[in-house]
């Protein structure tokens, strides 16, 4: 047997291919379906049924997410039959779940020379780099793959978010436009061409692009649909139609699957670009904060925490403190300084770039501006490191403009400002940030 993409799969149960087609679709595509191999998982034992599962409960991204993948990938590691490909995928995800993300990528980038073809590997690999910081390396994954997997309309997707996140905007457009141009329901390289767009300040046209892709948003995961919402809000705010913003905040990024990770980092970065823009959010991160109250133990990505800690803290919760304890100590706990191994660099990240940045990102939520741009000025020249994408980081950046602002210091945010403006000079947001910076310093920038 083999699977959509023509890899051959050992199966102990014919009838689990169609599961299995629809978890290695439904993950290239972004799509819900990807959650149909787990009712095959009781009747089939085969590894790469039970891999795929452990997987997907991985994704929860969350301590819980790892308890509930082992016993799947357990029972992956007994499966009597399995290929190679199959046995280095199980590998993968086993090096995931043990917390050994250097072991991970490795056999995610075998795995794409030694089988291009296993999209999903692809993907994965993807993931972990971009959860690093490593743009080339998931360009490198998605180079290795489209030789042999280039009428795939989702690896031209793939390579457009690599290309994008390398800093390479007009290969990333070319490549998500062959990718659309294979199939109009492509998300993922919508989202890439969104994010080309946002770059390069086609700030009209992303909107008008991303209006007319929403057609095509059904049946995606909660991720896939609400990140794609997210990112014509951001349209909207810097275009100045903060109502359109809030409305889609209201209707389409919060409220699909309130309890998972990535629908609860995209709220709290969409109401605090809000609040930056100067939109009175009323009692909005109540709610939110009422989905963040277990996340104070999770330290699973230095990424998500940090966004946690400042939704928490922008609803006055006092788990907000309780998270940044957790930050610190996991900051502290773990592989010392000094010593040279992936795993120590994990460390590393969490104690030099997620605590300070936990620090300042606390300060800032509480008005404590001074003490926000002591944190985040440490954190910030190494803020690629914690993992999130471009225009995601770019949060953490307007929020120390603000602190910087507040504190008054005006020279240092006009540098930042008027750099900004230069590439987007349909932003709103940025031309009103920049009047008011040239009103208190006195300048009058008219030729």
């Amino acid at each position: 047997m083999k699977d959509c993409l023509g890899n051959p799969v050992h199966l102990q149960d014919r009838s689990s291919l169609a599961a299995l087609n629809d978890f290695v679709e439904g993950f290239i595509t972004c799509e819900a379906r990807a959650v149909n191999v787990l009712a095959a998982a009781d009747h089939d034992r085969s590894a790469i049924v039970q891999a795929s599962c452990a997987a997907l409960h991985m994704f929860a991204e969350s301590p819980e997410g790892q308890v509930n993948a082992r016993p799947f990938i357990d029972a992956a590691r007994q499966a009597p039959q399995s290929s190679e490909r199959e046995q280095r995928f199980v590998a993968a995800v086993a090096a995931w779940i043990d917390g050994d993300m250097a072991r991970a990528m490795d056999l995610h980038d075998e795995q794409a020379q030694q089988h291009p073809r296993d999209l999903v590997s692809i993907k994965l690999g993807q993931y972990h780099r971009f959860n690093v910081g490593d743009a080339a390396g998931m360009l490198h994954l998605a180079q290795a793959a489209l030789p042999a997997a280039g009428n795939v309309p989702q690896m031209h997707g793939m390579a457009a978010f690599a290309w994008e996140q390398c800093h390479l905007l007009a290969q990333a457009e070319a490549a998500a436009r062959r990718a659309l141009a294979m199939t109009e329901r492509e998300p993922w390289a919508q989202h890439a061409l969104a994010h080309v767009m946002l770059s390069q300040g086609r700030l009209q046209e992303g909107l008008q692009f991303m209006h007319h892709s929403s057609a095509t948003w059904t049946g995606l995961n909660s991720f896939m649909q609400t990140h794609n919402w997210w990112h014509l809000a951001l349209f909207a705010i810097d275009l100045g139609q903060n109502d359109t913003a809030l409305a889609l905040y209201d209707q389409q990024v919060w409220g699909v699957v309130k309890e998972y990770s990535q629908d609860q980092i995209g709220a709290i970065s969409l109401l605090a670009r809000l609040e930056l823009a100067g939109v009175d959010v009323g009692d909005r991160w109540q709610d939110v904060a009422d989905h963040l109250q277990g996340r104070t133990h999770d330290q699973v990505l230095p990424f998500l925490d940090l966004q946690y800690l400042y939704g928490l803290a922008r609803a006055g919760r006092p788990e907000a403190q309780t998270l940044l304890r957790n930050i610190e100590a996991f900051g502290a706990a773990h592989a010392p300084a000094g010593v040279n191994t992936d795993n120590s660099q994990a460390a590393r990240v969490w104690r030099e770039v997620a605590v300070p940045a936990a620090r300042g990102l606390m300060a800032h939520a509480l008005g404590h501006h001074a003490q926000a741009l002591e944190g985040l000025g440490q954190a910030l020249p190494r803020l690629l490191e914690i993992g999130g994408s471009h225009a995601q980081r770019d949060l953490f950046e307007q929020i120390h403009l603000d602190a910087l602002m507040h504190c008054g210091h005006w020279t240092a945010a006009q540098q930042l400002v008027q750099t900004l403006c230069n590439t987007q000079p349909q932003s709103r947001r940025l031309q009103r940030q920049a009047a008011r910076i040239y009103s208190v310093l006195g300048i009058s920038i008219t030729a």
